[in-house]
């Protein structure tokens, strides 16, 4: 089941029956399938996650009933107790093919499960049921977990005013939002009937490259950068650009390639990672001279989370005021205060 994105938090009695609300946790979603002995952990898009995290498998296998299904979210959490926030770098360099990486990464960094919705219990398929009744059969679930076990169910609150205390408090710890489910809903695999409230903030950025597209035609995404100091970041991208545009985008920034003396491109690269050690990760460099307004939700180091959009060319900026402190960013709060109970 899928959510629409929405402005702000809706008020409790919007909808008949009224919202429940909930974090949006930020990791891999996942559907937890267990049946005896077996556990499999499977992607929104029915990919195996299961031998990547073989820690949640065992926890999956010792605390959860013989036979249930259950939607959540995968994360992996960093930081000292007290100061702990979610890790999404961590928890993408679980996906490794090495199986001897796997087994030291799951020590190393230990992700943990987030449950907020049930689709199954025993032989019972609840996804024909009002969330409210799902939800108080995954809370049954969890009412004899073991403390410490890596398995944690959501909090939720039907009050809309402690739902927009939680979107503004909780992204300090990484979070992505809030989340609104319909208390009557039914689960609806692949329909879009949850509504996510997500974090959205505008940056200048410098313009620092770009990649030609896969076509061969036209720009295919924007390279872009901010400041810290003298020094200039790799910060993301921008790609969703229409085929008239891409072209349009080649002559424009013609002007600010960088060239070497010859006159021929320079040759430039992103860092490579195992997860582009096989692809082209070249580009066309830019002098760093044009400004764009960009839309994002959170920046998480020195790189934009998520899908950054173009807004608009800000002629009006100097390159050298585009830098990394400008970008608001949430107060530090505490990971351990969002899951306990």
């Amino acid at each position: 089941m899928l959510a629409k994105a929405v402005t702000e938090v809706p008020a409790s009695d919007a909808v008949d029956g009224g919202y429940s609300y909930e974090p949006k946790w930020d990791g891999f979603r996942c559907l937890v399938v267990k049946d005896g002995d077996d556990v499999e952990l499977a992607s929104r898009g029915k990919k195996p996650l299961t031998r990547y995290f073989p820690e949640l498998v065992d926890a999956c296998r010792e605390h959860l009933p013989d036979r249930v299904v259950i939607d959540g979210e995968i994360v992996v959490r960093s930081g000292e107790p007290g100061a702990q926030r979610l890790d999404w770098e961590a928890l993408g360099q679980r996906i490794h093919p090495a199986a001897s990486r796997i087994t030291t990464l799951s020590a190393q960094t230990p992700a943990e499960l987030i449950a907020f919705d049930l689709l199954a219990l025993g032989d019972e398929d609840v996804t024909g049921s009002p969330f409210a009744r799902r939800r108080e059969q995954l809370e049954s679930v969890f009412t004899a977990m073991a403390k410490g076990a890596p398995l944690h169910l959501t909090r939720v609150t039907r009050d809309a005013d402690e739902a927009r205390d939680w979107f503004v408090r909780f992204e300090g710890a990484g979070l992505d939002g809030v989340v609104a489910k319909a208390l009557t809903s039914t689960y609806q695999p692949g329909r879009r009937t949850m509504l996510k409230i997500k974090h959205k903030r505008t940056a200048e950025a410098v313009v620092t490259g770009y990649r030609v597209h896969k076509s061969g035609q036209g720009v295919g995404s924007l390279l872009l950068g901010l400041y810290d100091g003298d020094q200039l970041f790799n910060v993301g991208g921008i790609a969703a650009f229409t085929a008239k545009r891409r072209l349009e985008l080649v002559d424009e920034l013609e002007p600010l390639v960088r060239r070497d003396a010859d006159g021929s491109v320079e040759h430039a690269e992103t860092d490579r990672s195992r997860f582009s050690s096989g692809k082209d990760v070249s580009f066309v460099p830019l002098h760093p001279e044009r400004v764009v307004e960009v839309a994002f939700d959170q920046l998480e180091g020195h790189r934009f989370r998520h899908t950054v959009q173009f807004l608009r060319w800000r002629p009006d900026r100097d390159p050298e005021s585009c830098t990394l402190d400008q970008i608001d960013r949430a107060a530090a709060y505490d990971l351990g205060e969002v899951l306990a109970d």
